[in-house]
């Protein structure tokens, strides 16, 4: 089985999104499981920052053949934001799987390393569900600043901390994101790299960061997700999941399944929503 560890839905005439005023017209719009043709098994992620949207997607979830788990949104700064994680938890009744703070959108780049967020953070890791970081090179100090406080807590850079690869911008972006591969218990998503490229590229410019993510986590710390809708401003899904694997098999030879599969539902307890052989790969 393959599992897309990063797809969005979404319906701007039922909530808000204010990125997307800023996005490509063609993502204005809404996106739901009929408008994608794939059999492959997926979690879902937010992308609006409001409870509202996370409930949706549990309900979407429970109606969607084939949706093995939900990243949510939980407003981390809030007093009672461990309160707030364990009703989420509970509303989700197992589909919740993680959280993801628009850190990105967020203007003190220094907001991770923040002390009065120790406390969400703690409940996160307590209640078993994955930190999913949302954000580029200038929060990856921060972002090590964090991890370092909660250890055990499973975290997964979503997109690769977002490179500058249409500016060819590689040097830092390595050397942090390499550092950032040496702490326990981070994984890093394949995902999200063609939408970084320039509008005329042909997709060969991601070659050299996609082996450094390889050379960086290895193919039992890579997970492969679509970014589906966002995906589609540059490629097909199909179109990425080809290059995906052709790449993957340059970079982490039989690290296959783990990448498109195993290495997600690992990170993400999906062992108990998938058959027993449907399981593989690992985080170390």
């Amino acid at each position: 089985m393959i599992i897309d560890a990063h797809r969005h839905y979404w319906d701007p005439s039922r909530l808000e999104y204010g990125w997307l005023a800023h996005a490509p017209a063609t993502l204005q719009r809404a996106f739901l499981p009929g408008d994608l043709n794939s059999s492959d098994a997926c979690i879902l992620v937010q992308a609006a920052p409001d409870e509202r949207e996370t409930l949706c997607l549990f309900d979407l979830a429970r109606r969607t053949q084939g949706v093995l788990g939900v990243v949510g949104w939980v407003d981390m700064a809030s007093d009672d934001a461990s309160e707030r994680i364990a009703w989420l938890a509970a509303q989700g009744q197992g589909l919740l799987c993680g959280i993801r703070p628009m850190v990105q959108d967020i203007p003190d780049t220094e907001w991770l390393a923040r002390p009065s967020l120790d406390r969400a953070f703690d409940c996160l890791r307590d209640h078993h569900l994955v930190f999913d970081a949302l954000v580029d090179e200038r929060h990856l100090r921060a972002l090590s600043q964090r991890l370092t406080r909660h250890p055990g807590l499973l975290t997964v850079v979503d997109h690769a901390a977002k490179p500058n690869i249409a500016g060819r911008h590689f040097a830092a972006w390595s050397g942090a994101i390499a550092r950032i591969a040496q702490l326990p218990d981070v994984a890093c998503k394949f995902s999200g790299l063609l939408t970084l490229t320039g509008a005329d590229e042909d997709g060969s410019a991601i070659e050299p960061y996609a082996a450094h993510i390889f050379e960086s986590f290895g193919g039992e710390r890579v997970i492969w997700g679509s970014d589906w809708p966002v995906l589609t401003t540059h490629a097909s899904y199909q179109q990425w999941k080809d290059r995906a694997h052709n790449l993957t098999q340059r970079f982490a030879a039989r690290h296959e399944a783990a990448v498109f599969g195993g290495n997600a539902a690992t990170i993400y307890s999906l062992a108990g929503r998938l058959p027993a052989n449907d399981v593989s790969g690992n985080l170390s």
